[in-house]
């Protein structure tokens, strides 16, 4: 048995992953279970939401279970449960957030709710200390957001998607291309073999803005699709990944350069799915190479979906004894 630290139980079900791991003191990792749902919802082309809501009842207890025994503790061991209690798939939330009441309040454990996105950013702490202020791009299938942060716990969106997030347009673009589910992997296996041959557009919106915008990429993307197919033109399919992909990395990583230069942030997280991305790690590398900004962004395991990030955001909210009543409910709409 490990000596006696805040541990904190954390699940996460916020989409098609059934997840659960325990984080001690907000920055080591015990354990980190993730059961996947890919092969099952590849065949839709998408996520069935009442299919990934059965299967997170399927595999709760799977997880949890696995993920106590690996860490090495017990229930007793733990000083809070945390979960996922939004945004996200109303049905998967709901599964998690009962969860999670159930073991808090059968061994007297207090239960915190973490915003998802927030455990994106905090996924990043896992691997090194915060330095504030700080800046982060959540960049995922459902969010394209710029947050600064001036301490923990503290978070001000000040650019954020207007229309599609990156990793739905990358979804979209790869349903046109009848690439396989998930997209955004095939898109930047793709863009390594090919060039920039389309010049997509590139939308940066009014000037001073840190917003985004991906629905005109996506629209001239799939309308040069049909004209080729029209006019029984060949597709370069590589050429179109690169063009593409070329397009949302220049504007992530050209307005979060102008945005953690104007607010003079020390450090730089990237998070959220697409920070797996080859090419956009590589580009911010590049740029933020020659400037006093450290940039972190988490380890592949800790991009996508997991319960990590949410025990290691939950720290912050257990030391303020922020916690939740039993009266917790799934918030798919939920606000930073």
């Amino acid at each position: 048995m490990i000596e006696k630290n805040e541990l904190i139980l954390a699940i996460e079900t916020s989409c098609d992953e059934t997840a659960a791991a325990v984080v001690q003191d907000g920055t080591k990792l015990l354990s980190n279970v993730v059961a996947t749902q890919m092969d099952i919802h590849q065949k839709f082309g998408g996520v069935v939401p009442e299919v990934a809501s059965r299967h997170h009842i399927e595999q709760m207890t799977v997880v949890l279970e696995q993920a106590v025994t690996e860490a090495n503790v017990t229930m007793e061991d733990i000083d809070a449960v945390a979960v996922t209690e939004g945004p996200g798939l109303v049905g998967a939330l709901l599964v998690g957030v009962n969860a999670a009441k159930a073991l808090a309040y059968a061994h007297g454990k207090p239960v915190i709710g973490v915003h998802h996105i927030a455990g994106h950013i905090y996924a990043n702490r896992l691997e090194k200390e915060f330095e504030f202020p700080l800046l982060s791009l959540v960049v995922s299938g459902g969010h394209t957001e710029l947050i600064y942060m001036e301490e923990h716990g503290e978070y001000e969106i000040i650019g954020e998607t207007r229309d599609d997030a990156a990793g739905e347009a990358y979804d979209k673009v790869a349903k046109a291309l009848s690439l396989p589910y998930p997209g955004g992997p095939q898109i930047d296996r793709l863009a390594q073999e090919g060039k920039d041959t389309y010049n997509f557009p590139r939308s940066y919106l009014e000037e001073g803005s840190y917003d985004f915008s991906f629905s005109g990429l996506k629209t001239a993307v799939i309308n040069k699709l049909h004209h080729l197919r029209q006019k029984g033109e060949e597709i370069d399919v590589e050429n179109v990944a690169t063009s593409f992909q070329e397009s949302v990395i220049d504007v992530l990583v050209d307005k979060t350069y102008d945005a953690a230069k104007d607010y003079g942030v020390k450090q730089l997280i990237v998070a959220g799915g697409v920070s797996a991305n080859k090419t956009l790690r590589a580009r911010m590398e590049q740029r933020f190479a020659e400037t006093d900004v450290e940039l972190a962004i988490p380890p592949l395991y800790l991009c996508t979906d997991n319960a990590a990030m949410i025990g290691a955001a939950a720290s912050v909210e257990y030391h303020k004894q922020n916690y939740a009543s039993l009266n917790l409910n799934a918030n798919p709409g939920l606000m930073m």
